[in-house]
Parts: C-alpha cells; structure tokens; sequence
C-alpha cells in the first residue's frame, strides 16, 4: 500500500528489515540504502538540465549507485523486493557541482586568513572541514572540485580519500593541493621582511622549477593543478601578472603529460591572456576581464567560474551593508559578468565557499541569477556544465539512465525560482541518502 508523502511501500519481511534501517537513518545515522533489489523514486518532476524542461510525474529508478531508468511514473511496475520512496509533485534535480571550493578554510568573519594560514594547526583545520563536508552535502551539493589547502599541505587529498573509503560523510572531491605561486606573490603578506613566513600556495619560479612542483603535486595525490597567474606582489597593491607565458606553458605541459588540467586565479586581463594561450582549463574569478580576453576565452573554450559569492562575501566583511548602494567590488563583478554573458564564454558554478559559511554554495547561483542569468541557466551551470570541465559528463550532473545516482529532492521547481534550491528535502550520492530533512 502507498503511505505518507516520503514513506516507503512495505512488501515482505525483507523490506521490513530495510524499513528498520531506513528507521534508523531517519534517527540520525546514514545507512546504505542499496541492499534492495532496487530503490525507487516515485511521483517525482525530473528537472532535464539538457533541455531545461520539467518532466512531469516520473519515477527514478536505482540500482547500486546508478540511475536504471527514468520512466512515466504510471508505466512503472515495481517488484517485490524494491524500496519505493513516494514524492509526489517533489522536483528531483542532479546533484549539484560547485568547481570552487575550499574545505580548508572557514569565514573571514571568524578568523582572518592570516590567521588561519598561521595559527591554525593543519589537523585542526582537517577537523572543521569535516562537518563542512556534512553541510555540504545537506546543501545538495554532491561534488566539489577544491581548488587549495591554503597552507594545509595535503589535508584536501586525505579528506577525498577518507570519503571514497567511508570513513566520513561528505561530497565527491576533487583535489587541487597546495596551488602554485610565484616568489612574493603570494601570502601571508604584510610581515616585517626579516621572517620567513609559512605560505598558502607553494612557490615556484622558471619553467624547470614550476615543472617539478607540478610533478610533486601529481605524485601526492592532486587531480588538477591550480596556479595563480596573477596577484598583488605588496600589500595594497593592485594585482599584476605573476607567471611568465613560459612559465605558465610548462605548468600546463606538463600537468597535460600525467593527463591532469590546470585551473587558473587571473583576475587582470593580462593574466587571463596568458593563462588562456598556455591551455588552462578553467578561469578563477575573472573580476577585471575585458570583452576582448572572454571572447578569446570563448575561442579557446576555456571556462569561467566567476565566484560571485565570495565578492559579495569580501565586499560584506569590508563594509557593504544589505540594502545599501553596492560595494565597488560587486559593481566590478556585476559588470564582468555581463560582459561574460555577451561574450558567450562558457560559465560554470564556483563559488569560493571557505571565503563564506560551507552550506550556503547556493548563494553563487542566486547571484548569477540576479546578475543576469536564468534560473534554468544556473543550475546548468552547476550540472551539465561542471562535470565537462571535470572530465565526468558521462556519469555526473544528469538525473538520466546510466548516470551516478547522485539526487536532489526539492520542494518545488527552482527553474521558475533559483531560491527553491535551499534546504532540500533529500540528497543523494552514488545512489545512497546521505541527507533526510527533519519535518
């Protein structure tokens, strides 16, 4: 028999068991729910991020940690041994992707960067990254790319091993390490000269030197390589191009020879230039892109994560008050992005959450909605978008047969209100629930 919205249909003395251990779940705990034969999904509005359509009353079906098949929920015959969760009129879209991330780091507001870099020990940080993973995930965000430790080594590589061996809950990871900057480019900064100061990325210079951090870095664990192209070189400068053309070619050679791409901090044009010519991937905030630097952007298909949220996160802690006139960070931001906009450069979900409270990725998504995009666009971004610049779009960011059961459950549909993301009813990764909203 169906019961309540959310329940489950109970079969036979199996699936009462299952019940018990979904029991469970909903007590606190979560359970792998695979032991079914399969697990259902019924009565559900599938969001087609391919087409931006909703397809209307659908029933999901799940086996292991892949999506079976996505069918008219009325054409659905389900078996006996199969866990059935009923969300009729709940939309169902894929898990979301934020490309820009940093586990390691936590608000401003609480501790500055300085201060996390230089008085916060690394298993200390590794620690509070662990329920950020939690909040993470209770976001419906299921993915993320974390572009740096910022100081904590290779703590960004042990958090994704311990998710993929389950020995914590959190988001599938993508590793960067420990980002590669020039000599005086980098921070902390604004100390007397004579101390030789712990820094956030790892320094190198010259094409042999910047080949062998790269080659490190590989060898510790990183997935993609990061390099600031560009940063202030004292403190109260503006920024300038850090790496030279050469310099910036071997990072990308030779990240390309182990089969690894290379995403890029350029906020200068003549950064994005460079870093573009070189073959980077990605683009990390953009603030100051001229037209002419996106549309070769464009050319090259190389991907913007504009990281809107963190310039509104920055323009609060230095004075913007909500309701009054736009900090000039933001005015700078809003401007680029429409530029991007006309530009057709491609543009993906990165938010620098770290820079903001982990959990609320979603704020980078209602920024680019109020910055011009569609709520359909958005989720795109943070969908179809992100896992073709992960390399993943065979298996991630569709809620279609074949494709990681990687599940979102809304209230609502968020393609007619972007806000409607927050505060899912149910996340799901690789086809177990690792997040049930409490009535």
């Amino acid at each position: 028999m169906r019961l309540a919205d959310g329940d489950i249909f109970e079969r036979d003395d199996m699936t009462r068991v299952r019940i018990a251990a979904m029991t469970i779940f909903l007590s606190g705990a979560v359970v792998d729910t695979c032991a079914a034969e399969q697990l259902i999904l019924r009565g559900v509005n599938v969001f087609d991020v391919t087409s931006g359509e909703l397809l209307v009353d659908r029933a999901i079906v799940i086996e292991g940690d892949r999506i079976v098949s996505v069918s008219p929920d009325a054409k659905l015959k389900s078996q006996v041994d199969d866990t059935v969760l009923n969300f009729t009129g709940r939309t169902v879209i894929p898990g979301l992707i934020d490309l820009h991330s940093h586990l390691l780091l936590h608000p401003y507001d609480e501790a500055s960067w300085n201060d996390q870099v230089l008085k916060e020990s690394i298993g200390l940080r590794t620690l509070r990254a662990v329920p950020a993973m939690k909040k993470t995930l209770e976001a419906g965000f299921t993915t993320l790319r974390d572009l740096g430790t910022e100081g904590a080594g290779y703590a960004d590589v042990a958090l994704r091993d311990a998710v993929r061996a389950g020995i914590v809950e959190g988001p599938r990871i993508f590793a960067v390490t420990r980002a590669i900057v020039a000599t005086g480019c980098y921070g902390p900064s604004g100390f007397d000269p004579r101390w030789s100061l712990p820094k956030g990325g790892q320094v190198a210079d010259g094409p042999t030197e910047v080949r062998r951090v790269v080659r490190e870095q590989i060898a510790a664990g990183a997935d993609w390589i990061k390099v600031y192209a560009d940063y202030r070189r004292k403190l109260g400068d503006a920024s300038t191009p850090t790496f030279s053309q050469e310099e910036l070619v071997a990072i990308v050679d030779e990240a390309k020879s182990a089969g690894l791409s290379v995403a890029a901090h350029a906020g200068t044009s003549e950064a994005i230039r460079r870093a573009v010519l070189a073959g980077v991937s990605t683009i990390e905030h953009g603030t100051n892109a001229s037209s002419e630097v996106l549309s070769l952007m464009q050319e090259h298909n190389v991907v913007l994560c504009p990281t809107l949220a963190a310039a509104e996160a920055m323009a609060t802690y230095r004075g913007l008050i909500p309701g009054e006139a736009d900090h000039p960070r933001l005015v700078a931001v809003r401007a680029m992005f429409k530029r991007a906009l006309d530009s057709g450069v491609t543009i993906a979900c990165g938010s620098d959450v770290g820079v903001f409270s982990h959990g609320d990725n979603a704020r980078e998504l209602e920024l680019m909605v109020k910055f011009g995009m569609t709520p359909k666009q958005a989720l795109q971004s943070a969908t179809t978008t992100a896992p073709q610049v992960l390399g993943r779009r065979e298996e991630l960011g569709q809620v279609a047969t074949g494709f990681l059961a990687d599940l979102v459950v809304l209230e609502s549909d968020p393609s007619k209100n972007i806000t409607r993301i927050r505060n899912p009813i149910l996340v799901m990764k690789g086809g177990r629930i690792v997040h049930r909203r409490t009535p």
